[in-house]
């Protein structure tokens, strides 16, 4: 049994504002959009969207139930492999409100089709949704591996460490030039520092950074 009412329950969600794992929507008007959004949570952890809530939390309501069937289509039509969500309305002040509850997916990464249809992966920061990088792709690639990793450790793992330490964070491009790497060694290696805890991807200025942990 339900303790608190709808509107007490979807307050005190508002209330958390939007965040890693909480996005607000005042309207569904385009499906591919919201396949962002699920491949996001999706990829960080899982994640709820309420839908018919402004950005400043005001309660706004869904328009009708073409929104429903618009959310269900970015799940099953424009997310690859098609994902599985929780649907539940809520009244609130008179107004319906749509909770969609995305649970992390088991396999990663979860794309979104885009305006083309190609397949792009996505990640939740803070309260945006953000593309996931080639090095992301190959973490979760890495982690898919059933066998252990093992990496050899020679004087191309060691530079990386070196420039890393001496300049403090770079982005990929400047990791490949100072290494003077190829994109694809280098997006392997980052990937492999990341899973072994030596490196950490940062997100600043709308761009990732790569560092070493401390």
């Amino acid at each position: 049994m339900r303790i608190q009412t709808d509107t007490q329950y979807i307050h005190h969600l508002v209330e958390e504002g939007e965040h890693c794992h909480q996005d607000f929507k005042f309207e569904i008007s385009d499906a591919r959009k919201i396949a962002r959004s699920i491949s996001a949570f999706a990829n960080t952890g899982g994640g709820r969207l309420l839908v018919g809530v402004k950005d400043n939390g005001k309660i706004a309501g869904i328009r009708s139930e073409e929104e429903i069937y618009m959310i269900e289509a970015a799940a099953t039509m424009y997310c690859q492999p098609q994902m599985e969500i929780e649907t539940q309305t809520f009244i609130v002040e008179g107004r319906t409100v749509l909770k969609i509850e995305i649970n992390e997916a088991t396999t990663k990464p979860v794309y979104a089709l885009d305006e083309e249809n190609k397949p792009k992966a996505y990640i939740r920061i803070a309260d945006e949704n953000i593309l996931a990088t080639p090095v992301h792709l190959k973490v979760w690639q890495h982690t898919k591996k059933k066998e252990g990793a093992l990496v050899s450790f020679t004087d191309k793992e060691q530079n990386l460490l070196d420039v890393l330490g001496e300049k403090g964070q770079l982005t990929l491009n400047q990791c490949c030039k100072l290494c003077k790497s190829s994109r694809k060694s280098m997006c392997n290696l980052l990937a492999d520092f990341i899973r072994f805890g030596l490196v950490s991807p940062v997100f600043q200025g709308h761009q990732f950074y790569f560092k070493l942990n401390e």
